[in-house]
C-alpha cells in the first residue's frame, strides 16, 4: 500500500532540493535499508517508502503534481522514468564494491534502456472522442551500419586481454578479515570486455546513433489533462541485449470555453431568461456528444442543477460515460424599453414581497470550483 508520509521527509531533503541532492539521499538510504543488508524490523518497509518517494521526486512531472496537490495529485499516475527498482542492480554493485566484494553481476549483463517522455497537446473535443496523434521524438537507436557491434563492418571486436571479456579486474588483497577480492572496472576496456581496433565510422564506436522518428499514437476517448500513455519498447535501446525503454506520452488538454470537467463528469452554466424560468420551457443544451433537449420546469430558481445522465466524458478503459450537470442562471436584461419596464412594474406589484436571505447555492459552489 502506498505511503501517506511526506516524500521529502522520507528522503530527508528540503522541498527545494535539486535532482542531485534527491538522488544522493535516495542512494544513501537505499543502501542503508535494503532488506538484503539490513535485517532490522521495519527496514524492508522503510526501503519501500524510500523507493516510492524517489520514484515521485525524481520525475519532474510527478514531483510538480505532488508539490501542488500532495498524494492526491499523483494518484493513478504510472511510476515515472526515475531509477526506482530498476537501478538496484547498479546500486547493489556499487555498495558491495565499496567493501572490495563482488556481487557476481557482470558489467556485460543485459540492462534496460532509458525511458523517454514527450507531451501531446489535445483539444477538449479530441480528449472526449479519442484521436490518433503523430509525435516526433529524437532518441538513440542501434547503429544502422555496425548493428551495435561498435566495429567497422568487416572487422571484429577482440576480447579484452586484461579482463578476458568480463569487464572487471579482480585483485586479491589481505585484510584483518582475511583474503578479499577487490573488483574494479577493467582499466583497458572500460568494462565493455572488448577492444575495438577499428571503430565504426558512422557511430564513432558507440554502437548507437541519434535518430528522429515519427510515431502514431492512439489516444483513447476520455483521457484527461495529465494522463500518461505508455508505449512499450519505444524508448532508448538497452545494452548488452537488454530490452528497450518505454516512451511515456503526457497528455495536455486545452480547457473548454464552457464545460468544466471533474473526473468523468462535466459542469455547464446555462443562461435562461426570466420567462423560461417562471413558465417553464424546453431548451437546447450542448453536451460532449452533441445537442440534447433539457426540460426547464415552471418556477425554476437561479442555481438549480439538472443532471443529464450519460452525457459526460467516456470512462477511460471502463465503458460508459459520466454525467452532465447543468447549473441554471437567470439572465437579467441590461436595457429595457418603456413598455417592458411598465410590464415588469405591474408584475412586481402583483408579486410584491420583501427581500429575503438566500441559502448558499450550488451555483456558488461551481464558482468556487472555477476559481481553483
Amino acid at each position: 500500500m502506498p505511503t501517506t508520509r511526506d516524500y521529502y521527509e522520507i528522503l530527508g531533503v528540503p522541498r527545494n532540493a535539486d535532482s542531485e541532492s534527491i538522488r544522493g539521499a535516495y542512494r544513501a538510504l537505499a543502501k542503508r535499508y535494503h532488506p538484503d543488508v539490513n535485517k532490522e524490523p521495519g527496514a524492508e518497509e522503510h526501503f519501500k517508502e524510500v523507493n516510492e518517494a524517489y520514484g515521485v521526486l525524481s520525475d519532474e512531472q510527478r514531483r510538480s503534481a505532488y508539490d501542488r496537490f500532495g498524494h492526491a495529485g499523483i494518484s493513478g499516475m504510472p511510476f515515472g522514468a526515475g531509477a526506482g527498482f530498476e537501478d538496484l542492480g547498479d546500486l547493489f554493485d556499487e555498495f558491495f564494491r565499496g567493501f572490495g566484494m563482488s556481487t557476481g553481476r557482470s558489467h556485460r549483463s543485459p540492462r534496460k534502456g532509458a525511458d523517454l517522455q514527450t507531451v501531446v497537446p489535445l483539444t477538449f473535443e479530441e480528449s472526449i472522442s479519442g484521436v490518433e496523434k503523430e509525435v516526433e521524438i529524437t532518441r538513440m537507436e542501434v547503429c544502422s551500419v555496425c548493428r551495435g557491434s561498435r566495429a567497422e563492418p568487416g572487422t571484429t571486436p577482440a576480447r579484452c586481454p586484461v579482463c578476458q571479456g568480463t569487464g572487471e579486474e579482480r585483485r586479491m588483497r589481505q585484510t584483518f578479515l582475511g583474503s578479499m577480492v577487490n573488483v574494479a572496472v577493467c582499466s583497458k576496456c572500460g568494462g565493455l570486455g572488448e577492444i575495438i581496433s577499428s571503430p565504426c565510422k558512422n557511430c564513432r564506436g558507440k554502437g548507437v546513433e541519434r535518430k528522429t522518428r515519427k510515431l502514431k499514437v492512439p489516444i483513447p476517448p476520455g483521457v484527461d489533462d495529465g494522463t500518461q500513455i505508455r508505449l512499450s519498447g519505444e524508448g532508448e535501446p538497452g545494452t548488452f541485449g537488454g530490452p528497450a525503454g518505454n516512451l511515456f506520452i503526457l497528455v495536455h488538454v486545452k480547457p473548454h470555453e464552457f464545460f468544466l470537467r471533474r473526473n468523468s463528469d462535466l459542469w455547464l452554466q446555462l443562461g435562461i431568461n426570466f420567462t423560461q424560468a417562471a413558465m417553464g420551457a424546453d431548451v437546447s443544451v450542448e453536451t460532449a456528444s452533441g445537442e440534447t433537449t433539457l426540460h426547464i420546469p415552471a418556477g425554476t430558481q437561479p442555481g438549480q442543477v439538472f443532471r443529464l445522465r450519460g452525457k459526460g466524458v467516456p470512462h477511460l478503459q471502463q465503458g460508459g460515460r459520466g454525467d452532465l450537470f447543468v447549473v441554471v442562471n437567470i439572465l437579467i436584461p441590461a436595457t429595457l424599453t418603456a413598455d417592458q419596464k411598465k410590464q415588469l412594474m405591474q408584475l412586481g406589484i402583483a408579486h410584491n414581497s420583501p427581500p429575503k436571505p438566500q441559502k448558499h447555492t450550488l451555483l456558488d459552489s461551481l464558482k468556487d470550483i472555477l476559481r481553483e
